[in-house]
């Protein structure tokens, strides 16, 4: 239960070193949470925060928990910077601190585990957007093997750094993150927490050269106040993913850099990446939605297009539900046969993702299954609604859901971030979109909001949007 600081690092290897088994636990993650996640995975040792302690602590007794070590982030640090500004050390009775550890076993040896491939390595839990989170099995073999196939693809070696953007406590920092910097021997980047400027500051200072995270982080770096006096030249290796990328913000970012992004595409049950856009490659546009591909699937791994209703597979250009299978794809959720089975289905893993491929191979997201919008009967998928919005250079975020209709049904409601100091009505938005869509896929309604809300990976909460007035 910690932010991107060292001891993450450390906790994470000294388990897999000792043979055990990670589950990683977001720092914001409140009590019922907790204790369903600990309670879940048999969790017996956390490492957290020390200004997590308390809430570990309040939950020994209802969990399998027994035993705690708390770190601080004002370990390991020459100087204070900013971010962590007023943080203070905190006082944690019946804790061990990981530096007490380290430096009592200083100079020791452990016999390290030698785990089967298929052997568990992490327990990555899932949002539970749907109900209760489940813990997806990421296998050792699994982690290995996309943290090898985003060194390959990526180029990564000597002279590389690894930029540490997204959290190690979700599944795209875990992997393209930490088993990534492990697998290419390059150092790894941290900053305790994302923050626009101040991951700048540190690409900029230590010289970063690879990064990937959602296409929201690469927004909010592009509106920092500082963006254009940093010296940015070094970040040559740059993806998005854990959430759809739109061809605008793609086109903003390498007016502004000379530098291309390259989608990605993954999910928790395939420890992250399935599907790259390689170095040097750019991703096909869809001629038809105008969507980036997602690139093609990664060594060792298929994937196909089957219909939702009944499986089969589809024809190029069809649409119909994205699944894979391969190495990194999940053995199972933890104790849950029958999710599991739902999911995993003779070796294929079914997405819930809507997509196609083309008939070179590349592949394209279309939405979320359940995002999926009826309008009197004609099926409008959010995504083509939302590419439409990012054109318009007033918006800076858009997510568009289905509200209930009593004449169609469903009717297309879109919910508008606006730049700073830019303007536009909602008529002018509406208007927008007839321009470019068919008309019942414009929205009848555009609700203004200061900022969409999302996950911690950039996807926006649509089931939240939905449940507003």
């Amino acid at each position: 239960m910690l932010q991107n600081v060292p001891q993450m690092a450390i906790a994470v290897h000294a388990v897999w070193l000792a043979g055990g088994v990670v589950t990683s636990v977001n720092p914001m993650n409140k009590r019922r949470e907790l204790e369903h996640q600990l309670d879940d995975a048999g969790v017996k040792i956390a490492f957290c925060l020390e200004s997590l302690f308390g809430g570990l602590e309040a939950v020994r007794e209802t969990t399998p928990l027994r035993h705690i070590v708390t770190a601080s982030e004002l370990e390991f640090l020459d100087s204070v910077p900013d971010l962590l500004a007023g943080h203070e050390r905190v006082e944690c009775p019946g804790g061990v601190a990981i530096a007490d550890l380290l430096s009592a076993h200083a100079g020791e040896r452990v016999e390290a585990a030698d785990p089967d491939p298929g052997d568990p390595a992490l327990l990555t839990y899932t949002s539970g957007t749907t109900g209760p989170s489940k813990g997806a099995v990421n296998t050792h073999g699994a982690v290995v093997h996309n943290a090898e196939a985003m060194t390959r693809w990526y180029q990564l070696g000597p002279g590389d750094v690894t930029v540490g953007m997204a959290p190690l406590f979700h599944i795209t920092g875990l992997i393209c993150h930490l088993a990534t910097a492990r697998a290419s021997l390059t150092p790894l980047l941290l900053g305790y927490r994302f923050e626009p400027g101040e991951l700048l500051r540190l690409i900029e200072r230590w010289r970063g050269t690879y990064v990937i995270g959602p296409l929201t982080a690469f927004i909010a770096m592009l509106e920092d106040p500082g963006f254009a006096e940093r010296d940015l030249s070094s970040l040559t290796k740059v993806a998005s993913g854990g959430a759809p990328v739109n061809p605008a913000t793609v086109e903003r970012w390498e007016r502004a850099t000379g530098v291309y992004i390259h989608n990605t595409y993954g999910l928790t049950e395939s420890a992250a990446p399935c599907h790259l856009v390689p170095a040097g490659a750019r991703s096909p546009v869809d001629a038809e939605s105008g969507a980036l591909s997602i690139g093609v699937p990664i060594c060792n791994t298929e994937a196909k297009i089957v219909d939702i209703e009944d499986g089969a597979e589809l024809e190029p250009g069809e649409i119909g539900e994205i699944v894979v299978r391969g190495p990194s794809v999940t053995s199972g959720y933890w104790e849950r046969p029958e999710e599991s089975a739902r999911a995993l289905r003779d070796g294929w893993l079914h997405t819930g993702d809507v997509g196609k491929r083309d008939a070179e191979g590349w592949f394209y997201i279309v939405d979320r299954i359940k995002d999926m919008i009826n309008v009197s009967g004609y099926k409008v998928w959010p995504r083509d609604v939302e590419d439409v919005l990012f054109t318009h250079p007033a918006v800076l975020e858009a997510s568009v859901v289905g509200v209930p209709d009593d004449y169609r049904g469903e009717s297309v409601r879109a919910y508008v971030a606006l730049r700073g100091g830019a303007e536009a009505t909602p008529e002018q938005l509406v208007e927008h979109c007839r321009d470019a869509l068919a008309v019942y896929k414009a929205p009848r309604e555009v609700v203004f909001v200061a900022e969409i809300p999302k996950t911690l990976t950039g996807k926006a909460l649509r089931r939240e949007l939905r449940e507003r007035d």
